[in-house]
């Protein structure tokens, strides 16, 4: 282990932050509060420990040290913040803004909403919200959001960065971005979209990525898609992963059978979670949950927990004559407070999905101590480790081969909740936060 001397530490540094920040040069006092910290920390370190490379990213992402910076003025798409229709963008940016604007009470937020709002969604004071005319929810509308209200807002406001956490950014404002694109499902998976939709991720995205100053990403799976399909420098491009809440933790035995007996009258249960829509690939776990219960003669039940979101016709026209239906249950959307406690009570979580950036079901599952199947082929086999049971997600058979196989192999089931419950360990929303805190630093500094 050989310590890192101040000049190799400032080296590093030059990697996230721009050389015009980083000169000694008073004119420039947003560079030498930057190194003035360092150096401090860099002899805190030394004098306690040894500072070494191995220690080099906890440093770096220290979230009980945060920077002496300037106050900012830091604006955030937060759209998708709606009051019990929390999924996917709306999870990401409430658990992240509401830990960076309490760990950073020293900047103010400014969180733009295209709707009335819930105070609740106000995380701590410095947080100022403001309804940004039309409700976008029509690729029109985007454009028109994105590229004048939001344009002009930040312009009022003297904006330092901008933080979109769906995808999309404003095209003609000149305040930096920080751009968190969680995967490019539209190009692999492009029957899942509405065609007007689909048309606008295809000539957009790019154009989003190359205006950002910075974009982050939930996983090297969809870093280096976005490498791969757009030509981006991967040095643009950060992974800040996603989290998973405390309150997905593993139940006792007298809850998990309150929950059983609520949901499926006492018997076990299959779960999935997630909304119900054709890339998430709920006709095929149908048919495969039929090939389980047709040769197992089994008593368990499949449970599927989410909101009827898009494109069902197929899904609803095999549920009207499915044989099994009567041990089918569909929870509607669910509070996170009761998805927890039936995460915990599963059987084992099934994930078919097409085509995924990142899963977080999947680890949602695993910190319950609960068993996953899931599709390989995306980025759930690199979240998972390896720690679950893998199928093709075109295939029924091999779905239905997977359901029966955690079924029949009890001792291959208890590995994959033991090996679960290790991998899952890391995901926290802190780092999520900390890592894009990270980046918006770099982009305001840009």
């Amino acid at each position: 282990m050989i310590p890192i001397p101040f000049s190799a530490l400032k080296t590093a540094l030059s990697l996230f932050f721009p050389k015009k920040l980083l000169t000694k040069d008073n004119t420039c006092d947003f560079g030498n509060e930057i190194f003035t910290h360092f150096r401090s920390q860099t002899q805190h370190y030394q004098s306690t420990t040894s500072l070494t490379s191995a220690s080099l990213p906890g440093l770096l992402f220290h979230r009980r040290t945060p920077l002496p910076l300037r106050r900012m003025r830091i604006a955030v798409n937060t759209r998708f913040l709606l009051q019990q229709q929390l999924e996917g963008f709306g999870y990401f940016t409430r658990e992240v803004l509401s830990t960076l604007t309490r760990q950073h009470p020293e900047h103010e937020f400014h969180f733009f909403f295209d709707r009335p709002f819930p105070e609740e969604f106000l995380f701590s004071g410095n947080v100022k919200g403001h309804v940004l005319a039309p409700p976008a929810r029509h690729p029109l509308l985007w454009k028109y959001w994105f590229d004048v209200s939001v344009s002009r807002r930040l312009k009022q406001l003297k904006a330092d960065v901008f933080l979109s956490p769906d995808g999309q950014c404003s095209l003609t404002t000149s305040v930096p971005q920080c751009l968190v694109v969680h995967d490019l499902g539209f190009l692999h998976y492009p029957e899942g979209y509405q065609k007007s939709h689909l048309a606008y991720y295809k000539r957009y995205t790019p154009k989003f990525i190359r205006k950002a100053a910075i974009v982050a990403t939930v996983s090297a799976f969809s870093k280096n898609d976005i490498v791969r399909q757009y030509k981006t420098p991967p040095e643009k491009i950060a992974v800040v992963y996603n989290g998973v809440k405390e309150i997905f933790a593993p139940t006792g035995f007298e809850e998990k059978m309150a929950v059983k007996e609520s949901y499926t009258g006492g018997a076990e249960y299959f779960l999935y979670a997630g909304a119900i829509q054709p890339r998430k690939n709920i006709v095929n776990l149908l048919k495969a949950f039929s090939i389980f219960k047709r040769r197992m003669h089994s008593s368990l039940k499949l449970v599927l927990a989410g909101r009827l979101a898009w494109k069902n016709e197929d899904f609803l026209a095999l549920l009207k004559t499915y044989k099994y239906k009567d041990d089918v249950v569909l929870t509607g959307y669910l509070a996170e407070s009761e998805l927890a406690q039936l995460m915990a009570a599963a059987y084992a979580f099934v994930y078919p999905s097409h085509f995924e950036g990142f899963g977080v079901p999947v680890l949602e599952a695993m910190k319950c101590g609960v068993p996953v199947l899931t599709s390989k082929g995306s980025a759930m086999e690199e979240i998972s480790e390896g720690t679950a049971l893998f199928f093709d997600p075109a295939n029924v058979d091999d779905i239905a081969y997977q359901l029966m196989f955690v079924y029949k192999n009890e001792g291959e089931r208890s590995a994959l909740v033991q090996k679960g419950k290790e991998v899952a360990a890391p995901y926290t929303w802190q780092r999520t936060a900390d890592r894009l805190w990270a980046c918006l630093l770099q982009a305001a500094g840009g």
